[in-house]
């Protein structure tokens, strides 16, 4: 299964550089490397792309303005002279975060994590396909969790917390990438910080569900995903 991507970057050595290593990659396949980032979104908006690297200090839009404007964005990996961003741009669910100059092997990393969630993420929605548990890893160990344990699912800076009906499971994770591994017709984000577990959800009000004794805060740009939580539980 082949990883479809473009670049965005300003600077054409930059983009010579991720086409010399994308190159060495044989999952990966480059479709378009971009200076003008609105060349890039209309590529976007007509072609299917996988993952975007996309450079944070651009003249005439930022790669975190551009990554916003974006209405369904692919996975991004951020590829930047810059360190100062990278909290940021966790929170926006990059997937991995590239500092320049990069090698090879850092960047065949990033690759590797972007494949990795789109096989997950293309399992979980297949036809028929709902597994009862994933693996997660939490410190040095790979855990196991039954997906009926779950809760719900919390952000906790560049960690998450995987919140199951006696423990806590924590997951250097960002919200993107805990969801990719989640079926969507059993979990569904309802916050920037929040996940859950449609059928654990005991009640619902303007601001707030509630699971056991978790209040847990609905966001704005959720809301239509919420109204869809009892729906789909009927189903």
């Amino acid at each position: 299964m082949k990883l479809t991507a473009i670049a965005i970057d300003d600077e054409p050595v930059a983009l010579s550089v991720i086409r010399s290593h994308a190159a060495k990659v044989p999952f990966l396949e480059v479709k378009g490397l971009f200076t003008n980032a609105f060349e890039a979104m209309e590529h976007l908006n007509k072609e299917r792309t996988d993952l975007l690297f996309l450079d944070i200090k651009m003249p005439d839009i930022t790669g975190i303005d551009f990554l916003t404007s974006l209405t369904n964005p692919p996975m991004v990996v951020f590829t930047t002279a810059y360190s100062e961003h990278a909290v940021q741009s966790f929170e926006l669910d990059a997937i991995d975060y590239l500092l320049k100059p990069f090698s090879l092997t850092r960047f065949l990393k990033a690759c590797n994590k972007a494949h990795t969630l789109l096989q997950l993420k293309q399992q979980s929605n297949a036809a028929g396909h709902v597994p009862d548990y994933i693996f997660i890893k939490s410190g040095y160990e790979q855990c196991k969790i039954r997906l009926d344990e779950i809760l719900y699912l919390e952000s906790a800076g560049n960690y998450v917390n995987f919140v199951l009906k006696d423990r806590k499971v924590i997951s250097r994770l960002s919200m993107q990438e805990a969801l990719d591994l989640l079926p969507t017709t059993l979990f569904t984000r309802v916050h920037r910080f929040f996940i859950v577990a449609n059928s654990k959800v005991e009640r619902i009000d303007r601001n707030y569900l509630y699971i056991q004794q978790a209040s847990i805060s609905i966001g704005a740009a959720y809301a239509d995903a919420v109204g869809k939580i009892w729906g789909r539980r009927e189903g």
